[in-house]
């Protein structure tokens, strides 16, 4: 494969992981690039801090397609608001939670039973609540999926 492929095979897994069509990536990636601080790194802590993304991380949904369809129908609220926008950016601090009705969906219940809340550092799950708060940013080294995002800048850079 040329090199210009391997960029954009990187770029096209990195968009179908975490569910974002091209326009919102490019969007992204120029907010990223304008933003301070390495701007692969900036990137995927864009992607990560997306509501649907925050949601799947919490455990409360299986797969990010799941997370993403609990955020549009109105199950998931932010700070005590419904927010049915999965690419909502949330923030440093924020709260995201089960909304009250929806705390006792199947899918919910089930997604929750087998998690492992303590797997990512950045993100706080309160069991009583059924809420969790974004702490900060995370880091590169923490998030695990494995994107090599120097491609992607590489690649957008041309």
């Amino acid at each position: 494969m040329s090199e210009y492929g391997v960029m954009l095979a990187e770029k096209q897994k990195a968009k179908y992981t975490y569910g974002v069509l091209e326009r919102q990536f490019r969007n992204l990636f120029e907010s990223a690039a304008k933003a301070d601080g390495i701007t692969g790194e900036v990137l995927l802590q864009s992607l990560e801090c997306r509501l649907d993304n925050v949601v799947f991380r919490l455990g409360i949904a299986p797969t990010r397609a799941a997370a993403r369809q609990l955020v549009s129908h109105k199950h998931i609220v932010v700070d005590g608001q419904v927010v049915n926008i999965p690419s909502y950016s949330v923030k440093p601090g924020q709260v995201v939670g089960v909304r009250e009705k929806a705390k006792s969906l199947e899918v919910i219940e089930a997604a929750l039973a087998g998690f492992n809340h303590s797997k990512y550092p950045w993100l706080e799950w309160d069991e009583n609540t059924k809420s969790g708060k974004l702490l900060h940013k995370p880091e590169r080294a923490d998030i695990p999926e494995n994107i090599k995002e120097q491609l992607i800048v590489e690649l957008y850079s041309k």
